[in-house]
């Protein structure tokens, strides 16, 4: 399965206007708690996004930011964009005003659109900047008038399907963030290969992120995929908790949940977890960081839904390793996404056999333009029609993908690959465990080995200790310690050590296990491992 759209080609009409077209103008297209916006009445909202950002002073080919939570108005301006031929990026509204500033400068955004509830932070970050953008700035007089007053037609810039669509932030665990350029044909390629191929949807679909829309992962599966169809999307402003999740499948009745593996845990976990109605649900997705098999198999013995574990990056735009509905293998990212092809290479970049851990290469039409200014890591990483990926993966021969960590997480021990997730996985299993990260860290000796950062479970921790979910993906959190030393149960770091002998080769075990309060994060809520290489 091969997509080319034709080469006069923007996705606001692929993904919006087209639905006018086919007469699908009166169907749902958002959900919220108060309001239902059809079609008809986004592209109207759209529209005016257009029209006032023209006014602003945003042209076609320049890039233009979003910092907004997920509201309907977050869709009008991402729309509004692409519709005058403008390159959106969409950021965390959530920021402080130093990486504010530093995205505003490495990006430079002529137009920055904000809810009011951030418009300080923003107005301190771009402060004394030579050329500071025009910030546009929702719940103000100013920006909500002039929507109002503005019109409500705009004709859909004449795009090339190869121009520049959306910026992404590719999502490592160490390091600055990288823009990744995304071309129009990208997010439409994907759309017909997963959304349409592999989730099925259709337009009898409601969907629902735990991820907010600023994230690739839900722009594609909450917004682009469900709008590709004439299904709708269900939004919310709250910061993710199982019990906001519950309540929001309850009150919209999803049949697709987007989700990541820190908040299936707190789904799982929930003390009335066994009373939830997630009969609405005909799949959920997973993605983001690993999905260890007690947690899936925990899943399934909760909620009995179809849980699809997959992998994408930014440099691909979205999931080309998936799991299918009704052939899910816990474990496992699934089979090759048809339209993608993905192999497996030695640092030679020769193809390995089945069986073999190696690193991963894709190609596809979604493959991005590259890094904005930094032609190094472009060089390095696209190689002709391929990605060469920093992630290591193993498949069986039955096509068969299995997911191994980063390249940089991944470590030599004895001679021999030892996969972080394989000691995480088994740690998981044990009673006391609740969540773990396994980080190579260099010893005195100067060798790396493996060492254990756990969070324990309720159950065998210190009753002082509070609980806390804070740390969920999609949502700008506090500021606290990036690490925090448990108080547990004694002697349970050596018996956790010797339950990783008992399971797995003895060469694998941790070589040291620190017990803590939570995990340090990233932006993207995911754990910084960086950060535990660095804990004393």
């Amino acid at each position: 399965m091969i997509y080319q759209p034709p080469e006069h080609f923007n996705i606001a009409d692929y993904f919006l206007d087209a639905r006018i077209r086919e007469g699908k103008g009166d169907r749902p297209a958002i959900r919220t708690d108060e309001d239902v916006l059809s079609y008809r009445q986004v592209q109207r909202l759209a529209n005016r996004f257009g029209n006032v950002l023209t006014d602003a002073g945003a042209e076609a080919e320049q890039r233009v930011m979003i910092a907004l939570p997920d509201v309907p108005e977050f869709v009008g301006a991402l729309f509004g964009v692409l519709k005058i031929g403008g390159v959106v990026v969409m950021v965390n509204p959530g920021l402080q005003p130093d990486a504010i500033r530093a995205l505003v400068e490495y990006t430079r955004a002529k137009v920055v659109v904000v809810h009011a509830g951030r418009a300080d932070a923003f107005r301190e970050a771009v402060q004394g900047l030579v050329r500071p953008p025009q910030l546009l700035v929702l719940g103000e007089e100013e920006l909500d008038g002039a929507l109002e007053a503005a019109s409500d037609t705009l004709e859909t810039f004449d795009s090339h399907r190869d121009d520049p669509a959306v910026w992404l932030f590719s999502g490592g665990t160490t390091g600055r963030p990288k823009a990744v350029v995304q071309s129009h044909t990208s997010f439409a390629n994907t759309t017909e290969c997963y959304g349409k191929g592999v989730l099925g949807l259709t337009e009898a679909d409601i969907t629902l992120s735990v991820p907010k829309l600023y994230f690739g992962y839900a722009t594609g599966s909450n917004l682009l995929f469900p709008f590709s169809v004439g299904a709708s999307c269900a939004l919310f402003t709250e910061r993710c908790t199982a019990d906001v999740l519950f309540e929001k499948i309850a009150l919209h009745r999803p049949t697709l949940l987007v989700n990541v593996p820190t908040m299936i845990n707190h789904m799982v976990s929930h003390p009335d977890a066994s009373a939830q109605d997630l009969s609405s649900l005909r799949i959920c997705t997973s993605a983001g960081e690993a999905l260890p098999v007690d947690l899936h198999e925990r899943w399934n013995a909760a909620f009995g839904v179809d849980l699809l574990d997959g992998l994408g990056t930014a440099e691909m735009w979205h999931i080309f390793l998936s799991n299918r509905p009704g052939d899910v293998r816990p474990g496992t990212l699934g089979r090759v996404v048809p339209g993608f092809e993905v192999r497996i290479c030695d640092d030679d970049g020769d193809e390995v056999p089945p069986g073999e851990v190696g690193w991963m290469w894709v190609r596809g039409n979604s493959r991005a333009v590259g890094y904005w200014q930094n032609m190094d890591k472009t060089r390095e990483a696209f190689r002709g029609e391929w990605y060469a990926s920093n992630d290591m993966v193993v498949r069986d021969e039955e096509g068969v993908f299995r997911y191994c960590g980063r390249g940089d997480d991944m470590l030599k021990v004895s001679g021999k690959w030892l996969s972080p997730g394989e000691v995480e996985n088994c740690l998981l299993q044990h009673p006391a465990v609740e969540e773990v990260a396994v980080v190579g860290v260099e010893e005195s000796t100067g060798l790396v080995k493996p060492h254990a950062f756990v969070v324990a479970s309720v159950a065998t921790s210190d009753p002082r200790t509070p609980s806390d979910d804070t740390a969920t993906p999609g949502r700008a959190t506090p500021e606290r310690p990036t690490t925090s030393v448990h108080t547990t149960t004694p002697g349970l770091e050596d018996e956790l050590q010797d339950w990783v002998k008992s399971q797995l080769a003895p060469y694998k075990y941790p070589r040291r296990v620190v017990l803590m309060d939570e995990l340090p994060r990233t932006h993207l809520g995911k754990v910084d491992r960086g950060a535990l290489k660095r804990h004393p």
